[in-house]
């Protein structure tokens, strides 16, 4: 995936070598790849934990595959930092993206999930094989439902969750 462009951020592409950095705690080595500073509360031991040790292996074994089109954004400003991230759940079989998105606490609020995410799905709906972007969110997270609002995606679908109710699934088509 190239880094894109957008009018505040530049995504920049995860690789092995950031989640290595990010799973060691070594914030110098992560911040030195992709040219930026981490918020001091991001990406926070608890989402390192719940969210890439179950799959490092699967990382290494095939990047190509698990980190497809997975990008960090980045403030286009003379001191870049690292807002958030855009990831997808790995290149799809069946032409149908799913993407997740999110912003450190801090930077929320001022349109960056949008912005990041909207260039990145207009990205994958650029590739070969691709026919569909999907999201899901919950029915009553506000947040993310104005972020897929902005995308340009429409209800497709409902599932329920174990614990938290009903999960929303959304589309944007080529």
């Amino acid at each position: 995936m190239p880094r894109l462009s957008t009018s505040r951020l530049e995504l920049v592409p995860m690789t092995v070598d950031v989640v290595d950095a990010v799973l060691a705690h070594d914030r110098a080595r992560a911040e030195a790849l992709v040219g930026a500073a981490f918020p001091e509360a991001w990406p926070g031991s608890d989402l390192v934990a719940r969210a890439f040790p179950y799959a490092i292996d699967a990382i290494r074994a095939a990047p190509e595959v698990r980190l497809w089109g997975d990008t960090l954004m980045l403030t286009r400003d003379a001191s870049p930092r690292v807002v958030g991230s855009v990831v997808f759940h790995g290149l799809p079989a069946d032409g149908v993206a799913e993407v997740g998105y999110g912003v450190e606490e801090a930077s929320r609020g001022q349109g960056l999930a949008s912005e990041g995410t909207l260039a990145v799905v207009e990205w994958a709906l650029a590739q070969p094989g691709i026919v569909a972007v999907q999201a899901t969110t919950f029915t009553w997270h506000a947040a993310s439902l104005r972020v897929i609002h902005k995308l340009g995606m429409t209800r497709v679908g409902a599932r329920d969750h174990d614990t938290l109710g009903e999960l929303v699934v959304f589309e944007r088509r080529r």
